[in-house]
């Protein structure tokens, strides 16, 4: 950690540390106070506060202690705590423990004195005597331990048993009687005292004992837990730091809050606030299953609010995509809404916000306003006249100044060391008609302007988003402090990135828009178009975001197996078993008459029961069957389960065959048959079992359908960060067969049916499928990429 005695030896001391040092507190903790940037802030208004320039120690402790640990909800009273202080009314740590605790229940409210007073012991005076007496009291209640403990005897235990008859008491001279008493009981340390005990070895268990596992924590068993109730809104938000040293703090007030409950019943509103420019992908899953789920688990309310403040962007396409994704993740908003819907609203509240003297009409550049912002400049216009900047806004709204010629402005902080303060674009010009609002408007709001206030607007409990906003939390509290708004209480969590693949809505547009995928629902994407074609379900998606946890933990790589066991977990118990043949390879049964089908019973579950006709289905065994091409080797080993010349194996739900002849084609390196006999009694106990089709019936190609399969779209785990994304795309990404062979059940599958293709994986019917041309695609691979079988 750097100090402000880092660097050269005559660098002056910063001007806070100098502050820091001359209320009494040490170097290594003014140092530590200046290293933290919020408790750098507080404890310089806690000084210009208390409007000192030195004191006692034991006052500057207390100081510090209020800087750090003061309650977010009642700094309202912080002057009246800080002048107790001064005036040693308040003048140890007990009674200013006390009075933070008091005040942290009251938060706002008006101040009792008297209650206050009495609370944290004002004017409560403990003699010496009485501490002396106290102790005595305590340490004969404790004697039997002392003796047997001797110096080891927890003194901490013993202060906090004298406290208990006199919490006022000075805590310093407390520990000092104690002390000094135990030397008069126990006589000096012997060496035994002076020894560092004996570790005790942690025995054990027995294999007998059963190791009991945690009980699950509150937030695993309900992850909406953490949460606060709506009528909790009345704490502190947050403390928005000017660099003129000036802090607002925004919260409710009373009448405020009490406003909101009554409009809203107390109930949770939240909402879900997608920007119809694309398709979702699973980060929004995350985003929905916090939104709605919280609002469902509290019996309240969620929005589906279009953030539609950039015409140039939304699509109808986007918005019906939108909607009926979010029915099919299983969430029903409470409304569907617009940002566009309160344009007039906004309008409003922007011309309040120009006469209260926080908002100005620029003529700045892009280009110009960058450089400004770097420069910590003011704009030249940012003190026009308010009526100046009432009346070219109105000239904005009406068309009558070009495009970039005019923004509104909002008058925030451009020397503020956070970006997001620097008086950022409330309102710019475009003549593009809205997709929902129409041809009215000729100005639109920015994100920025509009999302906190709509928030308020529509009573909002909870403004839940990821964690890239947090330093936007500043600037959305300001527009809502200036103009005197009820205030969400915004909590940010993180953002989900799974490996190989990129969840950035510009760099999927790209991915379309260039044609380096089939579209928005490739199955390859991790949109939840993509992944609903591949054969995932909602159920899978809600349940591997659940895993996940709703944390504020940083925004590392969640490995994509982790979403897969999710998938194979459902799999494993929805989809009935098939047999499919990717590459076929063709045996002759040459012990089995001409024209003989012998249809036999295959599980559709592994756990059926025989006597269960609904949970099998039929397969024909012909004289003609096709296994995989990877199933047969001329040359056999040890590790090899597949069919070998002189070998036998299984078919699944059928016979053992042994392998009697090959027959090549035009070069030894072509096989094009092979000749096997099968053994009717099945006699013969098998390591290998292959899956398989045969001929429906004779000189009848079995049903051939499409198979597609699918790897990781990019080779690295981490795309997104690299220079050259597109270049790391995988060319081997997808693999279509057409040509793979299936048993005749699968002919009637239909959109939306799901498979475990036998030794292969998952697969789901395609929406590219006819009646004449079935599509599978592979949802999920048996086992993970460490090898690792799912359930069979």
């Amino acid at each position: 950690m750097a100090t402000a005695s880092d660097g050269d030896k005559g660098a002056a001391a910063p001007p806070q540390l100098e502050s820091f040092l001359a209320i009494g507190l040490d170097q290594r903790t003014a140092e530590n106070a200046l290293a933290n940037r919020k408790v750098t802030a507080n404890l310089t208004a806690v000084i210009a506060e208390a409007g000192v320039t030195g004191c006692d120690k034991s006052v500057g402790n207390l100081l510090y202690t209020v800087a750090t640990k003061y309650p977010a909800n009642a700094l309202v009273h912080r002057p009246n705590l800080i002048k107790y202080i001064l005036s040693e009314k308040i003048k140890n740590s007990a009674q200013l423990d006390a009075a933070l605790s008091f005040l942290s229940t009251l938060g706002p409210d008006s101040l009792d004195p008297v209650k206050f007073e009495e609370a944290c012991g004002v004017g409560v005076v403990v003699s010496f005597e009485e501490i002396q007496l106290a102790v005595s009291d305590v340490l004969n209640e404790n004697m039997e331990a002392i003796v047997e403990q001797r110096y080891r005897i927890n003194v901490g235990s013993l202060c906090g048993q004298v406290r208990k008859r006199h919490p006022w008491g000075d805590a310093k001279l407390v520990k000092e009687e104690i002390e000094k008493r135990l030397m008069e009981i126990l006589g000096p340390k012997t060496e035994a005292d002076n020894a560092k005990p004996m570790k005790k070895k942690k025995e054990k268990p027995t294999k007998e004992e059963k190791t009991v596992a945690a009980p699950p924590s509150e937030e695993e068993l309900n992850p909406y837990s953490i949460f606060p109730q709506p009528e909790e809104n009345f704490k502190v938000h947050t403390e928005i730091f000017f660099s003129d040293g000036n802090i607002w703090r925004a919260h409710n007030t009373k009448s405020i809050l009490e406003k909101h409950l009554k409009v809203t019943g107390g109930k949770v509103m939240t909402r879900f606030p997608p920007e119809p420019n694309g398709y979702l992908h699973i980060g929004h899953a995350k985003a929905m299953f916090i939104d709605f789920g919280l609002a469902k688990e509290r019996n309240g309310h969620c929005y589906l609010r279009f953030d539609d403040t950039n015409p140039e962007a939304e699509k109808k396409e986007y918005i019906d995509h939108i909607q009926e994704i979010v029915t099919w993740m299983g969430w029903e908003p409470y409304k569907v809404t617009y940002t566009s819907d309160y344009f007039q609203d906004l309008y409003e509240l922007a011309i309040c916000l120009i006469q209260k003297g926080l908002a100005y009409v620029d003529h700045q550049t892009p280009e110009e306003i960058k450089e400004y912002r770097e420069k910590k400049m003011n704009s030249p216009w940012r003190d026009r006249p308010i009526e100046e900047s009432l009346r070219l806004f109105e000239d904005m709204r009406r068309g009558l100044i070009a495009e970039g010629k005019a923004t509104l402005r909002m008058k925030q902080d451009m020397q503020n060391d956070n970006k997001n303060m620097a008086d950022l674009i409330a309102y710019r010009i475009k003549f593009t008609p809205h997709p929902h609002a129409g041809d009215k408007w000729f100005i639109y709001p920015s994100y920025d302007y509009a999302h906190c206030l709509v928030d308020s607007l529509e009573n909002i409990t909870h403004s839940l988003c990821t964690l890239e906003f947090d330093i936007r939390r500043p600037s959305y509290y300001w527009l809502l402090v200036a103009l005197g708004q009820y205030q969400p209480h915004v909590w940010e969590y993180s953002r989900l990135n799974i490996s190989n693949n990129v969840m950035s809505k510009r760099k999927l547009n790209r991915l379309d828009t260039d044609k380096w995928v089939d579209g928005w629902d490739d199955p390859r994407l991790l949109t939840l178009a993509g992944l609903r074609r591949r054969g995932v379900s909602s159920t899978a998606i809600n349940s591997f975001i659940r895993g996940m946890g709703i944390t504020r933990s940083d925004n590392s790589l969640i490995r994509v197996e982790r979403l897969e066991y999710h998938i194979r977990e459902e799999l494993n118990k929805v989809a009935p078993r098939a047999l499919v043949v990717l590459h076929p390879l063709k045996v002759v049964i040459t012990n089995l008459d001409h024209g003989t089908i012998i249809n036999l019973d295959a599980k559709m579950w592994p756990n059926a029961s025989d006597d269960d006709a609904s949970a099998h289905y039929k397969v024909p065994f012909s004289r003609t069957v096709y296994i995989e091409q990877s199933d047969f080797r001329l040359k056999d080993s040890k590790d090899f389960y597949g069919l070998a010349p002189g070998k036998s194996v299984m078919l699944r739900h059928a016979f053992p065959i042994k392998c009697t002849e090959v027959i090549y084609g035009d070069n030894p390196d072509s096989i094009v048959e092979i000749r096997a006999e099968y053994d009717p009694s099945k006699a013969t106990k098998l390591k290998g079992v292959l899956h398989w089709v045969a001929e429906p019936s004779p000189g009848v190609e079995p049903l051939k359908v499409e198979v597609r399969l699918f790897e990781k779209l990019f080779l690295s785990e981490n795309p997104a960060e690299l220079e050259d994304w597109l270049g790391d795309l995988d060319p081997q990404s997808k693999e279509v067969i057409k040509g793979a062979y299936a048993v005749p059940s699968l002919a009637n599958a239909v959109l939306g049916d799901k498979f475990q293709f036998e030794r292969l994986g998952y697969f789901a019917v395609d929406s590219d499928s006819t009646p004449e041309r079935l599509v599978f695609n592979r949802t999920v691979t048996l086992k993970d990429s460490y090898g690792k079988a799912g359930p069979k």
